[in-house]
Parts: C-alpha cells; structure tokens; sequence
C-alpha cells in the first residue's frame, strides 16, 4: 500500500508541473519581458552613442527619457499581466498528462511486479544459498527429467554391449573393460550406466585418477539430467579443477552451476574467462557467447563480449592458391596487420594473441613478436591458462629458450 500512495503523490506532482507547464505558453508577460529587454538594449546604445561623439548629450538625454519611458510601461505590463489559459489548452494539457500517466501503468503492469516487495542482495544470497543447498539429487533429476527412449539399436550390438557387461561385472576393476562399458552405454543412451561405469574408473585409480576423468564424469551426469547440475556432478568438477584449475569443461558446468542456483555473480567470472582465454573451436564457446550477455546483466557487470576469432574463409584459401608467393606473403601480412590492429584497439581471446605472436614469428619480425609477447601478458595476468597458451607461442615463435 506504501508504495501506491508515494507512487500517486509523485505522480500528483508531475502531473501540476507538466499541466503548469502546458498552460503558460503564449501570455502577456513573455511579450512584456521582451520588450523590456529591447529597451534596456536601445538605453545601452545611446550611451555608446554619446561616447563616440554620434549624437548630443540634449538629444541622448531626450531618447534616455523616452526609452525610460516605455520600460515603465513595459514592467507594469509584465507586472499585471495574468495567465489566462484557454480552454482548449486545458482540455488538451489535462489529455496528454492522463495518456502518459495510462501508459506508465500499462508498462508498470507488464513489466511491474505489483504488491511485491524490494528483494535486497543479501535475501537474494539467502535465498539462493537454500536453493543451493536443497537442490534435487542426481538420482531424483534424472527421475525428475524422464528422458526420452533412445532409438532401437541393432539386435547384435544390444548383444555384445550385455557381453560387454558380464565381463566386467567379472572384473569390476579392469580399466580399459569399464571405459569400453561406459562409452558403449552412453552410445545406447543409457547415461546413468555410463556414468557409473565412470565413476568406478575413479575409485579403481584412487590418487591416479585425473582432471579429465572427473570432468568426463560430471558431463556425463549433466547430460543425464538433461543440462542440470547435480550435487554429485558438482562433487566431480570440484575433483576435476583441484587437479587441474584450468580445465575447461569443468570450469563451464562449475560456472553453469552457479547461474542455475541464483548466483551470476559467480557465474559470469568463469565464464567471461573461458571466453576470453578461447579457443574459439571449444565446446563452451558457442553457449557461453549465446548467455554471457544476459548473464552480466543478471551480475550487474557493464561488459562487451571480445570479437568472435576471425580468420581467413574458403573463398580466402581458395583465392591463395592461386596467387604468387610475393601476393600470398602480402596477403598473410595484411591479415597479421589486420589482426595486430583489431588486438590493439577492441583486444581478443589469449588464443587470438597467440597467435599473432606465432605469426610474427614466421614473418621474422622477432622484434614485434617479443613485444606484443610482453603486452599479451600483462593482459591475461593471473589467468594461469592463457600465460601457458601465450608461452606455448612464444615457444614456437622462438622468443624463449
């Protein structure tokens, strides 16, 4: 209730502003004043007049009489005049404040959440962190999702993949034989069995297991529930990134995590990161450029997504086999240039730095190569993946030892 009575009594008061301000057009006292600073104009004039030696002191003494004159009467105008306002005037102010004040309401009642209260940050942490922490199992989301029937396969195959599983179900500790079981169960859509058959690979390996198999894991859990981030897949990716911080898949699903459970703030830094860092061909790219925008939104963060990696197309590659080597080296320079540019002035993923950095390389142009090196890692400091991508073209562009 609070909230329509202070909402009516601003708009109460815009409507008297706009309405005064509708009103006062065309009166006496805007004409009044005019002349009044007309005349006060012709009174300066004369006194320049008389300075230059134009006009007599009786004759500027005479026109100072008669402008004083017309500036009485023109302030007592200015003084009496009234504000007379037509009632056309007034129909049409009052139309045009009750057409904005309608289509204010009209907005507020699609886009308005009427009779709802503000929600702070710190109840919206709270709320999230409940929701985190009550989040439905793997077991209940798969449950919960019902994935449709994966398509017949073939007798035979159905056959050797049940082989498959009385092997290993003879020897639950053979490695290769559970890798062989959880890929050919995820090729008969049976996620759920691939994903144990994974998770078995990791308890056999013990200490040995690695980043890349817990990521594994937890895909496949997500893909089980059909994109959402169980307690048990995010068990795997907090395994997978304590073995290796820079792992990719894991870093997606981890910040994917976070968005699902109301929280962009700490979704949007792993994002924008993986999206900064490249490569452009990983899997992530395409849905973390589909999201990040709307992603920063909900963070609150004012942020532009690098330039997708551009390079050269068919037609491109086409048009260079026919070209002479002096044309196709111009041409592989103009696109290094094109690129050194785009760098400079919009910057780029650690993948497209490299790059350049490579390309230098190539052209002999050690020199440029080393600084556009050092300026690289300035950027991407304390980004421990892209340094290894920049050091790994530093490398092969002959800039280190």
């Amino acid at each position: 209730m609070s909230f329509w009575i202070v909402s009516g009594v601003i708009a109460a008061a815009v409507a008297g502003i706009l309405l005064r301000a509708l009103l006062r057009g065309g009166t006496n006292r805007s004409q009044a004043s005019f002349d009044m600073k007309v005349y006060r104009d012709q009174l300066a004039e004369v006194e320049n007049d008389l300075a230059r030696g134009v006009i007599s002191e009786g004759e500027a003494s005479r026109l100072k009489v008669e402008i004083s004159r017309r500036i009485l009467a023109a302030d007592q105008a200015d003084q009496g005049a009234e504000l007379t306002a037509k009632p056309g005037n007034v129909a049409g102010g009052v139309a045009i404040v009750a057409a904005l004040f309608a289509a204010a309401f009209a907005l507020y009642s699609m886009i308005g959440v009427p009779g709802y209260p503000d929600l702070p940050i710190s109840l919206r942490i709270e709320r999230a962190e409940a929701f985190y922490k009550e989040r439905l199992s793997q077991l209940d989301a798969v449950a919960e999702v019902g994935r449709p029937a994966a398509p017949e396969a073939d007798p035979d195959y159905v056959a050797l993949v049940e082989r498959l599983r009385e092997a290993v179900a003879q020897n639950p500790d053979d490695i290769q034989g559970l890798t062989l079981l959880a890929r050919n169960e995820a090729a008969l859509g049976n996620l759920t069995a691939s994903a144990s058959a994974l998770n078995k690979i990791t308890v056999v390996k013990g200490e040995n297991a690695t980043a890349a198999d817990f990521a594994s894991l937890a895909d496949t859990y997500i893909l089980a529930t059909g994109g959402y981030v169980s307690p048990e897949a995010e068990a795997a990716l907090n395994a997978a990134l304590d073995r290796d911080p820079n792992n990719g898949t894991a870093r997606f699903y981890m910040g994917l995590m976070w968005a699902q459970t109301g929280r962009p703030d700490l979704a949007f830094p792993l994002w924008s990161d993986l999206l900064q860092e490249g490569p452009e061909n990983a899997p992530w790219m395409g849905p973390i450029r589909a999201q990040i925008s709307m992603l920063a939104a909900a963070a609150g963060v004012d942020y532009t997504a690098p330039a997708e990696l551009r390079g050269p197309d068919a037609a491109d590659i086409a048009a260079a086999g026919d070209m002479t080597a002096e044309d196709r080296a111009a041409m592989i320079r103009g696109m290094v240039e094109q690129l050194g540019d785009r760098l400079a002035n919009e910057g780029g993923s650690a993948e497209e730095w490299a790059r350049l950095i490579t390309a230098l390389g190539v052209l002999g142009e050690t020199e440029r190569a080393q600084a556009i090196w050092a300026e690289s890692r300035t950027v991407f400091a304390g980004q421990t993946g892209a340094l290894a991508a920049l050091e790994a073209a530093a490398t092969q562009a002959g800039l280190t030892e």
